[in-house]
């Protein structure tokens, strides 16, 4: 069984997120809550955060089911742009640059192992 958590309008660049994405994609579980705690980038603690939704959604959608013998694995994890905000920044003789913030809509999936497993 899966379980989905999303984080919208995320005020992080996706390209620094998807820094920290790549390290727990395919990981198990409990190894992605490591390498997120102890990551020092900024969007790992929003990550963590993302990933102990998707183990409470998981929790509350098996609920005989228990967690150390599931082998939750970090299946799927993407990272897609979201609106950007424009803002304008003064430059010389009389002219604006642009300055584009921007943000993220992250996607986690957490699949239990055996399921992976069986279906391959």
């Amino acid at each position: 069984m899966k379980a989905v958590a999303r984080l919208r309008n995320c005020p992080t660049s996706p390209r620094k997120m998807r820094l920290v994405a790549d390290m727990i994609r395919g990981q198990r579980v409990d190894t992605a809550l490591n390498i997120l705690k102890f990551d020092p980038r900024h969007s790992s603690n929003r990550l963590e955060k993302l990933l102990l939704s998707a183990i409470a959604n998981w929790e509350n959608a098996n609920e005989g089911e228990s967690l150390e013998t599931a082998n939750l694995v970090v299946s799927e994890i993407f990272v897609d742009s979201a609106r950007m905000l424009k803002r304008l920044r003064p430059a010389p003789q009389g002219r604006a640059h642009r300055i584009r913030k921007r943000s993220n809509h992250v996607t986690l999936v957490v699949d239990s192992l055996s399921t992976k497993t069986e279906e391959n």
